[in-house]
């Protein structure tokens, strides 16, 4: 009998030996556990299988791409040396975690990661205990994990490493770079990775990028800036060669005290097309996973509204030389390109920088020229103090347009612009238009530079209704002012933006459609007095629709003139509630916030109804 309990024992330190040596299936990964006892061949093998699983994933689901491949070796390296989650990693910008998910126990569950209902395109603390911060925004990870060391040390648990990993530029945003200047005067145990590929979602821009490429050529470490701020510097080394990663953060794991390691990558590794076209793919949509093509998405020649405000934006500037673009850090994603090359020293990409991009329009605008300010509706509040203060106060006319403006589908809650119009309307000297379609867009943006004060224009990220060989010719229009779209009888839907397409569709649908009338607001601020007095003394109620909070949004607004006025007709708002809105496609989130056709022609049957059988109720009274 003891021979045979020997015999099993054997056997079974046999089989361990063989799974260390040859591995395990992705699939089979748990949790990093996994991955301690697993050979260099193993890993090898294990991050071939990660990248190809990744690929294939999001070649039919969509999402992130570039970013996650880039960091397969690193975060293999990552999980297997520290002791997570009680070590935490912090990941800036989110998108880099899709095989950080992957091996901690979300391998079934990344199958629909984005889609509704399913997990998170960015790490989400609800979502892992390995989920240590959301980060979804970027340049936020340092402070984060600096705040966590400085706890811990606060409470006297010792023994904990704190990691940020650093990529896709992040490092020269400034908040990374407030961070770092806090961080050098602690001795928390912190380790920022420096995952340098030379890439945001277009190639890095500024005088940081320029020195780290000189200090990837020349790798002598005297005078490095970071060293001058405190932190211990080692690298650059590849972040490819799992050997390297390795022995690096075997060492780091013995350090104590500010750091940081800089290891050098390639966005898009494994992919040869998302190697060679890294801005294509950082996002690629749909693509096929062997040969990298990437799908037609429609047939239509219809234009997106970032494509409209480029091809618009273009044409101004040959027109007017005093135009110029400023965006930090999204030349492709809003449609700047091609006003790039046609006038490159009237367009200034400032790298991941909201704050500095805002006051560096208001320094322009300050001397006579138009800055036309293009930000994504989400990273704008990163901007809120220079808006008011260096803009607003100072009446300067600089344009906002107000990018990816409501919903905007699978990023989710981190990137849904819904509060733009209740953050910016409070504003003093601050006019905010939200055209109804990309022909008033384009109307808009060529008024906004007559303008003598701040402007703001919103728009989706959406397709418009305008064609690639359909430019219309401008007209200038009138600041302020609404318009009726439908005569009715009973009931206003005041629609607020690019919903106005949805709300005509619904009246159509709704059983007393000659009943309702429909007016879109076109402008938060100022509102179209003139126009909302007739409503409220022809109609007997009105439906305020936005693709916004509804907490100090457009419908907020007009209740409070209606106030004002002593107007008695009920006003009903329908937005955004108090509450974040999921990552979906369009049409999933449209149908949960009650904007689709069918959920807005139900709403307003119902608000008829309401109306008539409270007019028969007064009817009887009198």
């Amino acid at each position: 009998m003891h021979e045979i309990k020997t015999s099993c024992t054997s056997i079974v330190k046999n089989i361990s030996s063989l799974l260390s040596l040859y591995g395990m299936q992705l699939s089979e990964i748990k949790s990093p556990e996994n991955l301690k006892s697993l050979s260099a061949q193993a890993l090898k093998e294990l991050a071939k299988s990660l990248r190809d699983y990744i690929i294939d994933i999001i070649s039919k689901n969509e999402g992130h791409l570039g970013a996650g491949l880039g960091v397969i070796e690193l975060t293999l390296m990552l999980h297997k040396v520290f002791n997570t989650p009680k070590d935490i990693i912090i990941w800036d910008v989110g998108h880099q975690a899709y095989a950080h998910k992957i091996l901690t126990g979300r391998y079934d569950a990344f199958q629909k990661i984005r889609q509704y209902g399913a997990i998170s395109g960015f790490p989400k603390r609800e979502e892992s205990p390995y989920d240590a911060f959301g980060t979804g925004h970027a340049s936020t990870a340092i402070s984060a994990t600096l705040g966590m060391a400085l706890a811990h040390k606060i409470q006297g648990i010792k023994g904990i490493h704190h990691i940020a990993v650093v990529g896709d530029a992040s490092i020269a945003g400034g908040m990374a770079l407030e961070a770092i200047n806090h961080l050098g005067t602690t001795d928390a145990n912190v380790l920022i990775i420096l995952n340098d590929n030379t890439m945001g979602i277009d190639p890095s821009t500024g005088a940081l990028k320029n020195y780290f490429e000189k200090v990837k050529v020349n790798q002598h470490t005297e005078n490095n800036i970071f060293q001058s701020l405190n932190l211990t510097y080692s690298g650059p080394i590849d972040g490819h060669d799992l050997t390297v990663l390795e022995e690096h953060l075997e060492a780091q794991r013995q350090l104590k005290g500010p750091r940081m390691l800089h290891i050098v990558t390639t966005k898009g590794k494994g992919l040869p097309s998302a190697e060679s076209d890294q801005v294509r793919f950082h996002a690629p949509g749909k693509f096929d996973p062997i040969t990298g093509k990437i799908n037609k998405i429609s047939s239509s020649k219809n234009l997106k509204y970032q494509e409209v405000f480029g091809n618009t934006l273009t044409e101004l500037a040959r027109q007017n030389e005093k135009i110029v673009a400023i965006t930090p850090a999204m030349p492709s994603g809003s449609g700047l390109n091609k006003m790039m090359e046609a006038f490159p020293h009237r367009c200034f990409d400032v790298g991941i920088a909201e704050q500095h991009a805002v006051t560096l329009a208001a320094g322009m605008a300050a001397k006579g020229l138009i800055p036309y300010c293009t930000i994504y509706s989400t990273f704008l509040q990163r901007a809120y103090d220079q808006i008011i203060h260096d803009v607003a106060l100072q009446k300067l006319p600089v344009v906002f347009c107000v990018d990816r403006a409501g919903l905007v589908g699978h990023d989710g809650p981190t990137h849904h612009g819904v509060f733009d119009m209740a953050f910016l309307r409070c504003i003093p000297n601050l006019i905010m238009s939200v055209p109804k379609d990309a022909f008033s867009f384009r109307n808009v943006l060529y008024s906004a530079q007559f303008v003598t004060q701040p402007i703001a224009i919103r728009y989706p990220r959406a397709y418009s209704s305008i064609h690639e060989d359909q430019m219309p010719p401008f007209k200038k229009i009138a600041i302020g002012r609404g318009t009726e779209l439908k005569k009715g009888t009973t009931t206003a839907v005041i629609s607020v933006g690019t919903l106005a397409d949805n709300v005509q569709k619904a009246i159509a649908q709704c059983t007393e459609p000659e009943k309702f009338g429909h007016f879109d607001l076109g402008f938060v601020k100022p509102l179209d007095e003139s126009l909302l007095q007739h409503i409220f003394s022809s109609y007997e109620n009105a439906i305020v629709i936005e693709e916004s909070v509804e907490q100090g949004g457009a419908g907020s607004a007009i209740l409070e003139f209606a106030y004002v006025q002593e107007v008695s007709i009920p006003i009903q708002l329908h937005g955004i509630k108090d509450a974040f809105v999921p990552h979906g496609s369009m049409n999933e989130l449209y149908d949960h916030c009650g904007f689709s056709v069918p959920k807005l022609s139900q709403l307003f049957n119902a608000v008829l109804k309401k109306s008539t059988r409270l007019r028969n109720q007064s009817q009887k009274v009198f």
